[in-house]
């Protein structure tokens, strides 16, 4: 079986300043944002705690190609530092890695957030660092708490309220993991969408065993409908997600299909003189570039 390689070396490599080289520009007025200055803050007041991420060294010139940490690299040498830690990408097609570059997603900073504290870093000095409340911080540290590790993985690149957390660890781990694939299909990660999804869900689900709170202004009755529509909802996720890859496919071959039929002038000139809402459909399709649109 063969071994799965690495796209980065495990240990952080020190590499001066001045043989990083930006792979892309940043936009003007960075260095007086709100997000500057509080990365920059941050690194004068603990440091780096996540480090650069560069190409390995050219061979002629022994500088390396920065793939991510653009703002950090600016902070640092405004700050003043000389070299910083970095990993080194050892993936021959390090050049592609902007294409999967993301903002820091939340759980990333609860990360961040979580080694500056075992570093000794108290929550007030971080608040202060961040010009954020005590408070934010707390819960950004815990905001993993009592959420199981496979909702933990559906929301481990997307950015959401730490209130979301509050809501979900009140579920057991199975319904955690329903509510979590909703709201990211859904594209919805939104503290109200949470809260009504734990309305509905069925006292036997929730950790407590006790059933929330209605919501204002809803009856019985609604609460009965939601979490009916909620179950059935549910149903058809699981359906479409077990079809998907053949229905994929079917796509595929359909759209295929029609471009060979539209190109046959005949078929094309019987279809707009008889049948033009028809046409403008194929047409449609045949266009399409992505299952998305």
């Amino acid at each position: 079986m063969t071994g799965i390689s690495l796209g980065f070396a495990l240990d952080p490599l020190s590499v001066p300043l001045d043989k990083i080289l930006p792979s892309r520009k940043l936009p003007e007025g960075l260095d007086i944002s709100r997000k500057f200055k509080q990365i920059r803050s941050s690194i004068a007041e603990i440091g780096l705690i996540e480090p650069l991420s560069v190409t390995p060294a050219i061979k002629k010139s022994g500088q390396h190609m920065l793939l991510d940490g653009h703002i950090r690299l600016i902070a640092l040498r405004d700050i003043g530092f000389a070299e910083a830690p970095c990993l080194v990408a050892t993936d021959d097609e390090g050049y592609t890695y902007n294409n999967r570059i993301n903002r820091l997603s939340t759980i990333q900073e609860h990360y961040m957030i979580r080694r500056a504290i075992e570093r000794g870093v108290s929550p007030e000095r971080l608040a202060k660092v961040l010009s954020v409340d005590v408070s934010s911080i707390t819960k950004k540290m815990k905001l993993l708490d009592g959420i199981c590790a496979e909702a933990t993985e559906l929301l481990k690149d997307r950015q959401f309220s730490p209130e979301i957390s509050r809501v979900i660890r009140k579920m057991n781990p199975t319904r955690q993991i329903e509510c979590v694939e909703l709201m990211v299909s859904a594209n919805n990660l939104s503290v109200s969408y949470a809260e009504a999804m734990l309305v509905a869900t069925p006292a036997e689900l929730l950790v407590d065993g006790k059933k929330p709170q209605k919501l204002t202004g809803v009856t019985q009755e609604q609460m009965a409908k939601m979490e009916r529509e909620m179950a059935n909802l549910q149903g058809q996720y699981k359906m479409v997600e077990q079809t998907y890859g053949q229905d994929v496919l079917n796509l595929v071959l359909a759209r295929g299909y029609l471009a060979k039929l539209l190109e046959n002038k005949h078929v094309a000139r019987y279809l707009k003189q008889r049948q033009p809402e028809v046409l403008v459909e194929f047409e449609t399709i045949v266009q399409t570039v992505s299952l998305e649109k």
